[in-house]
């Protein structure tokens, strides 16, 4: 019965490219889900707009209660770079973020994607357990370093983020 109860909820969470008509939603989604920077409307709009295509959003009853946005950097376009990651309230717990991050690696716009990156503070332990898991059950590899720092980029006003790094190569090799 608990099984056909998570078939439901998920099967109510659908996927998709973000629209220039999502950026306000998202936007509200990013200011409910703590620690998470937030960005201006207008960010979110240019994202949906000239991202759309490596960002995702879920939605449940046609509510945005999920948010990736991500690109390919301009200078390594084997990898793609996730920069925020939201999920709603009520629709934690289910896997969502690892969902999200599926179907971003998974477009065509991505196939030549070998590598994921993302920067995390040392004490989000929601984002190092979700990429942690996300390379786990991809068999991938993952390593971090000390990127943005405290004192030299952010003048001792934020904690330094983390580079992290998913080499997916081999993952997605093995899955062709």
């Amino acid at each position: 019965m608990a099984k056909d109860l998570a078939k439901e909820r998920d099967a109510r969470i659908t996927f998709r490219k973000p629209t220039p008509q999502d950026g306000a939603d998202v936007n509200a989604l990013i200011e409910q889900c703590k620690p998470l920077d937030e960005n201006s409307v207008y960010c979110n709009l240019i994202q949906c707009d000239h991202f759309r295509d490596t960002c995702v959003v879920a939605e449940s009853r046609k509510d945005i209660v999920g948010w990736i946005s991500a690109y390919i950097l301009p200078d390594a376009e084997d990898t793609i770079f996730v920069w925020q990651v939201a999920v709603s309230e009520k629709a934690r717990g289910q896997g969502l973020g690892s969902r999200m991050l599926n179907e971003i690696v998974s477009r065509p716009e991505c196939k030549n994607i070998t590598k994921m990156q993302t920067t995390i503070t040392a004490s989000n332990s929601a984002s190092w357990s979700l990429f942690e898991r996300f390379a786990d059950k991809k068999d991938a590899d993952l390593t971090s370093k000390a990127y943005f720092k405290r004192d030299e980029h952010f003048n001792g006003e934020a904690p330094t983020e983390h580079l992290v790094t998913i080499s997916l190569e081999e993952a997605l090799s093995a899955a062709a």
